[in-house]
């Protein structure tokens, strides 16, 4: 079974969701691999400034936008199962 979202094809979950809402999940989540500290600062300066037009224009009436902020305001406080079980220490139930 085939899944088209604006007339584009979803390969995956994560595909569906961000040409569904419009958003890219990594950019606000962070990504499953790992990132440099460069890196990670460069996508959370675009994630802020994607947040902020977002807000904006939920703002200015359009509640799709206002939606997709919430949406990525909310992805910006989770951390990655696969990155976060990276960080623990083995056998002694705290975090590195």
């Amino acid at each position: 079974m085939r899944t088209f979202v604006g007339g584009q094809e979803a390969h995956g979950e994560a595909e569906f969701t961000e040409l569904a809402l419009g958003i890219d999940i990594d950019l606000f989540r962070g990504p499953l691999e790992f990132e440099t500290d460069d890196e990670r600062a460069a996508r959370e300066d675009a994630a802020r400034d994607v947040l902020a037009d977002l807000v904006a224009m939920g703002e200015a009436g359009d509640e799709i936008a206002g939606w997709d902020a919430l949406y990525a305001d909310a992805l910006t406080r989770t951390v990655p199962f696969l990155r976060a079980a990276r960080g623990h220490r083995s056998g002694t139930g705290e975090a590195a």
